[in-house]
């Protein structure tokens, strides 16, 4: 079996997922065109040795409908007989593409794959595709669905954590970030974006807010108490299937959340023969990925069973790990990984998350791996683990090793 190296790792900054957002203008095709036309510029690539675009993105309408993959690829400077195939694991769209792309290369389908996603938040709003297991009612009722939201305020309940405890780690995931930004330490992947003129957009993370503190944040209400509470009463419908917490403590709210931002990002995939082929030096080897199902209900706890999953089928332990990155789509999801396993702060998201920097859904997952690889070297370290949370009750994990 072929082994599977990344040889590059790229993304756009995030910008604010709204009208005032300095992406907004930007559609989903050239964002994503930007991001590919940068990996083949930087690696001075023959697009021809690429097998294929796999790109992640979770609400495919409008202008994310129609395989976008294909879409982005005619859109750049790629050969057209590059093909493109989208796929959606909610938000670990843009890891599932990575991940796949390197089990196509292990298993000798193909030497080199270009792998990631995107999501414009602000031009196409979450949900609005219109999935079952939330407007179904014969699937909702079965799977006692609830919001997200809510599915992060249990967790916190069930496992005990307080609202200070989940505002603490918001205000280190700022602080974090913006030393990270101070630090110059994404720039190595940031990709500067332009309109069509060559005119600079964005080159900076611009949903961050640094200085957020403890009583910034506590002057914010809980964001789905009242759907939770009053209508549509989501909290029944949880304690009919959790009834044992007896009521729900609903301590997230924006600052503790992650943020709804545009973004893009991609990952230069491929086996020994390619680098060699093209000049190209290998910065990590995909050493293991995973996924996993889990309960629709609570739905956000996926990174443990996943990273449990993934350290057991490849017979490692938490403790080979040198640095995680966990999507922190909510603080309580973040809370819950360390709890479990027991790890250290300094170990996990030390350059902050998607609550200080956003949340680009169909990219995050290749955000993270990118992130992860440059920590990496950055402190010198050997293994890294990414994990993400799923919608309707899944997670994701990638393990990563320098080489």
């Amino acid at each position: 079996m072929s082994e599977a190296y990344i040889y590059d790792a790229v993304r756009s900054p995030r910008g604010k997922g709204r009208k005032d957002g300095s992406l907004h203008e930007v559609t989903s095709v050239s964002l994503s065109a930007q991001i590919l036309n940068a990996i083949k510029d930087r690696n001075n690539l023959d697009t021809t040795s690429i097998e294929d675009v796999i790109w992640g993105n979770v609400t495919q309408v409008g202008e994310q409908g129609g395989c976008l993959a294909r879409s982005a690829v005619l859109a750049s400077d790629f050969d057209e007989q590059v093909p493109g195939l989208a796929i959606n694991r909610f938000c670990a769209s843009g890891m599932e593409a990575v991940n796949l792309a390197a089990n196509q290369i292990k298993g000798g389908a193909g030497q080199a794959y270009v792998a990631g996603g995107v999501e414009m938040m602000g031009r196409v709003p979450m949900g609005s595709d219109g999935a079952a297991i939330a407007v179904d009612p014969s699937l909702a009722m079965k799977t006692y669905f609830v919001p997200q939201g809510i599915s992060a305020d249990i967790i916190a309940t069930e496992y005990g954590f307080s609202r200070d405890d989940a505002d603490a780690l918001a205000v280190q995931s700022q602080n974090r970030a913006d030393v990270a930004w101070k630090d110059h330490r994404f720039d190595k992947s940031i990709v500067t974006i332009k309109d069509q003129n060559g005119l600079k957009i964005l080159d900076h993370d611009e949903y961050m807010r640094p200085g957020t503190d403890m009583q910034t944040l506590g002057a914010l209400n809980p964001a789905f108490q009242a759907m939770g509470e009053v209508m549509p009463g989501f909290d029944k419908v949880a304690l009919l299937k959790y009834p044992h917490l007896e009521k729900i403590k609903h301590i997230h709210h924006a600052g503790n959340s992650s943020g709804i931002v545009d973004g893009s990002a991609a990952v230069l995939i491929g086996s020994k023969e390619f680098g060699e082929a093209h000049g190209l030096k290998p910065r990590a080897r995909i050493r293991a990925t995973a996924k996993i199902g889990t309960d629709p209900t609570i739905m956000l706890t996926g990174p443990v069973p996943v990273t449990e999953k993934i350290l057991r089928d490849h017979g490692m332990a938490i403790s080979d790990i040198d640095l995680f990155e966990v999507n922190e789509a909510f603080a309580s999801v973040v809370l819950r990984f360390m709890q479990a396993f027991d790890v250290d702060q300094s170990k996990v998201n030390v350059n902050g998350g998607a609550i200080a920097m956003g949340h680009p859904l169909g990219a995050t997952g290749a955000i993270i791996i990118g992130t992860l690889l440059d920590e990496m070297e950055r402190s010198d370290k050997e293994i890294g683990l990414a994990t993400l949370c799923i919608a309707s009750g899944m997670g994701a994990a990638t393990i990563i090793e320098r080489v």
